[in-house]
């Protein structure tokens, strides 16, 4: 279904440039609205740290309010703090602002329905088409209220801690968190120390600027340092809404998303609890594949974007998938994609096998991949380029079936993503220079 504003994760961009403007905001508060709250109701509403937050939690207020809806502001909160608080409150539906792993000079919208879950293509699609119309503003009697309710928070540090299977803590492990100045900066740190881990916070003081910048998800190596420089069991780090993570070992090791699905899934197919097949996505490594099915694990693939991994977990009575970034599904813990859930899923692991990070993914072999990004002007239809085709087939003729090409659109950026993987890291890496070499040239016509 074709939408002009909402990507695979809201409606992001650049702050002051159309669509990441108040007036926008404003717009897009009052659509949603008369689409998710029409007879009136209630809307939660919570952010990142970035500058930007501010201004446009303020718009998206004045939006809701006016066309009647009252409107709970729970201040910094993860995005899967959002979704659960907004289920817990009994709203009609939440929002989150953010642009969840980019730099502060980028923000987001995006929306969550009563049920903690993201809402439609068809729903989306609807809030579009009221954009056109100018905001909504009700007579006197019928506006909505503004409350500030983010003392709640500690609401959603419990359900991270319930999580854990029962009289299972975190005492004895050192633990080191990178919270990448974004939303989770202060229930992470309180969630791990309350159950009894030594921690030591990093990326925990975001000034409105520095959120991903130089830490979080993204850019782990501070992280990675300060694992192996304390002696750390372990170390996590959240990307900026903290719905991703990814992890690093006692050595420094960086362990990614496909490697942690692996970890949870291995542990749940040896306890008997694992639901259904495991759900990666068209980027996920071709060894997480070959590790699940080595334990007679089913693995299926979907689109980049958990909304397409919830979709197929849903389609096949699945109840643990992600992508490779970190962004986790465990549907028997929460709705959506939860960095410090997902965390707490591996520590108890740890605590409960007494085995390290490195020993759990060591039976999972990575195949080398390489990702490059070809920055675009415009969109274009790859499958309607024959040069671009050519190219794909004399590519997987080199790999002899031996590895995988993925060339896609990111929902986020201008880009086209060119990956390749295989078990000889060096033709991958020339087929990928050769294949978006071609992407580039495809995009410049």
């Amino acid at each position: 279904m074709s939408r002009t504003y909402f990507g695979t994760d809201g409606v992001r961009g650049h702050v002051g440039t159309d669509p990441m403007t108040v007036e926008f905001a404003l717009r897009l508060a009052s659509a949603a609205a008369r689409v998710l709250a029409p007879n009136g109701g209630s809307v939660l509403i919570g952010k990142d740290t970035r500058l930007s937050g501010y201004m446009f939690e303020s718009a998206l207020e004045a939006g809701f309010v006016a066309a009647g809806v009252n409107v709970n502001l729970m201040g910094p909160l993860p995005t899967p703090g959002v979704a659960y608080m907004t289920q817990k409150f009994g709203c009609d539906f939440g929002v989150v602002i953010s642009a969840s792993h980019n730099l502060y000079e980028d923000n987001g919208i995006k929306f969550f329905d009563r049920t903690g879950g993201k809402l439609s293509d068809a729903l989306e699609a609807e809030i579009e088409r009221g954009l056109s119309r100018p905001p909504t503003t009700v007579e006197s009697r019928r506006l909505g209220r503004a409350v500030r309710v983010d003392r709640s928070r500690t609401v959603y540090q419990d359900f991270c801690r319930s999580t854990l299977p029962g009289g299972v803590d975190l005492a004895g492990q050192k633990l080191v968190i990178d919270c990448a100045n974004g939303a989770a900066y202060k229930v992470a740190p309180r969630v791990l120390a309350d159950l009894g881990a030594e921690i030591i916070p990093i990326g925990c003081s975001p000034n409105g600027r520095n959120i991903n910048d130089g830490c979080g998800s993204t850019q782990p190596s501070l992280l990675q340092l300060t694992v192996s420089g304390v002696r750390a069991d372990a170390g996590l780090a959240l990307d900026g809404d903290g719905d991703r993570v990814v992890m690093v070992d006692h050595l420094g090791r960086l362990v990614d998303g496909d490697q942690l699905l692996y970890v949870i899934a291995r542990h749940r197919h040896a306890m008997g609890t694992l639901k259904g097949p495991v759900v990666g996505t068209v980027m996920s490594n071709l060894g997480l594949e070959h590790a699940l099915a080595a334990l007679g694990v089913a693995f299926k693939r979907a689109a980049v974007g958990d909304r397409y991994v919830l979709e197929l977990l849903r389609e096949h009575g699945g109840e643990l998938g992600g992508e490779t970034s970190g962004h986790l599904l465990c549907l028997d813990k929460t709705t959506t994609g939860d960095g410090l859930v997902s965390a707490l899923q591996v520590l108890a692991i740890m605590k409960q096998t007494g085995a390290k990070l490195a020993e759990l993914v060591a039976q999972m072999t990575k195949y080398p991949q390489v990702l490059k990004n070809v920055r675009t002007a415009k969109r274009i239809d790859l499958s309607a380029r024959p040069e671009v085709a050519a190219a794909v087939a004399q590519a997987e003729a080199r790999l002899a079936g031996t590895g995988r090409i993925v060339l896609r659109p990111s929902g986020t950026e201008p880009v086209i993503r060119v990956m390749a993987e295989g078990e000889d890291e060096t033709l991958v890496r020339e087929v990928v220079d050769g294949l978006a070499a071609v992407v580039q040239r495809a995009a410049a016509v």
